[in-house]
């Protein structure tokens, strides 16, 4: 296990983005919770979606009061090969995991909670990669949430009924939506939360113009030629291979169009993505419009910020998807977007509303076409998707969201189970 540092953050900073309410709503939810130790465990401090999230919710949690701490897993690399697989199966695709990655996995939790600190009050535990820690850890004092990011509303059979019992020692088990708690998961212990995005992090916040164009010019596109874009891992998941058909059916009715694909391949838990970087450089081909930016060095928030802020269309053309936070990214920048009809997707876009879902690779660039063609009324759409961002899917209302959890788990502290709930959390609002 190894302890990660955050940049610390205070939660009145966010007044002038969210408003007073808010935050003074926050602050009297968290104080019954001040001192509270709450630890959260993933598998990876950089790169994807849970990270991000984490970056910011961590050290706000202890503006709040909250004693909150972030640690991510120690592994080997054969560790991740064993978790990617195991994060596609849980979304549907085929294969197997053999003895030897169940026996690996295994190990790994046993390993790692020998190490894991005592003194929690809460675990919160992301992803199926640091699942088994609480069985290994023998539960103890602490309680324990399981925060699953993924879309498992139709998991391998196999994959899943290895996983399961693992799921016993958690109070809660949290889902982004709720078909994607598979059948057999106990309904009383579910709860639904959405993810957010921090409109401060610097990817987020209001980029000076000058400075987007500079950070465009640096990665070799033309603020002078219309855009195009997907900002995602190099995941066959993503679709970056039908984003780049879907450009190819678009360009020639619009003159100089270019595309840019930015998927960083710098997550420890993605083993995967230099293998699709490759693919998807060979599908590319020679199209000197056609940008491929891997390399984590040259694509940091700002450059991310500056492509979503300036591209005329940002593509989310996922063929699975737990939420895709940067859906809400594109949005929150008034960038109308293009994304497929999967996963928590239409929890943050409807048609006219941010952009539009889309269903084959025809239908995206169909769409895309059309906002190309017509900007004054993309703007109203990109205007419309940001309000929907504004109200629902920022980093304030994923605190609160939270803080309900935590009470809710402390309260149950003496029995063995969660009491049944007919209602769960509301995802948003």
């Amino acid at each position: 296990m190894r302890p990660v540092e955050t940049v610390s953050r205070t939660i009145d900073s966010y007044r002038p983005v969210v408003g007073d309410a808010a935050v003074d709503t926050l602050l009297e939810a968290a104080r019954p919770l001040r001192g509270l130790r709450v630890m959260h465990v993933n598998a990876t401090p950089d790169g994807g979606g849970v990270a991000e999230i984490l970056q910011a919710a961590v050290p706000l949690l202890c503006d709040l009061g909250l004693d909150s701490s972030w640690t991510v897993l120690s592994a080997e690399p054969e560790f991740y090969d064993v978790t990617k697989r195991m994060h596609n199966l849980l979304q549907g695709a085929d294969g197997q995991l053999s003895d030897l990655d169940r026996r690996r996995w295994a190990d790994w939790q046993e390993l790692n909670a020998t190490i894991l600190p005592a003194d929690v009050d809460l675990v919160v535990v992301h992803d199926p990669q640091p699942l088994g820690l609480a069985s290994a850890a023998g539960g103890g004092a602490a309680r324990w949430i399981w925060r699953l990011h993924i879309d498992t509303s139709h998991p391998d059979r196999d994959a899943w009924r290895f996983l399961r019992p693992y799921l016993e020692p958690y109070s809660a088990l949290v889902f982004t939506l709720d078909q994607f708690a598979p059948p057999d998961v106990p309904d009383d212990r579910v709860r639904v939360i959405a993810p957010a995005i921090d409109p401060l992090d610097p990817k987020n916040r209001s980029l000076p113009i000058g400075t987007a164009l500079s950070k465009l010019a640096g990665l070799g596109l033309d603020a002078r030629r219309p855009l195009i874009a997907q900002v995602a891992r190099l995941d066959p998941w993503k679709d970056p291979i039908g984003v780049i058909d879907a450009y190819r059916l678009v360009r020639g009715r619009h003159e100089g169009l270019q595309l840019a694909l930015l998927g960083a391949t710098e997550a420890d838990d993605d083993p995967e993505a230099v293998e699709v970087a490759r693919a998807v450089r060979a599908h590319a081909g020679k199209d000197p419009d056609i940008h491929v930016l891997t390399d984590p060095a040259l694509i940091g928030d700002l450059e991310v910020g500056a492509v979503q802020l300036l591209a005329q269309v940002v593509f989310q053309k996922s063929l699975r998807e737990g939420f895709g936070l940067t859906v809400s990214e594109a949005m929150w920048k008034s960038t109308p977007v293009v994304a497929g009809r999967v996963g928590g997707i239409p929890l943050q876009l409807q048609d006219g509303q941010g952009g539009f879902l889309v269903d084959s690779v025809e239908e995206a660039a169909e769409r895309c076409d059309w906002l190309l063609s017509e900007p004054a009324r993309a703007r109203a759409i990109g205007a419309a998707g940001r309000a929907v961002i504004q109200e629902r899917f920022l980093i304030t209302r994923l605190l609160a969201d939270e803080l309900t959890l935590y009470r809710e788990v402390l309260a149950s502290r003496e029995q063995q189970a969660l009491r049944p709930r007919p209602d769960r959390l509301a995802a948003a609002g």
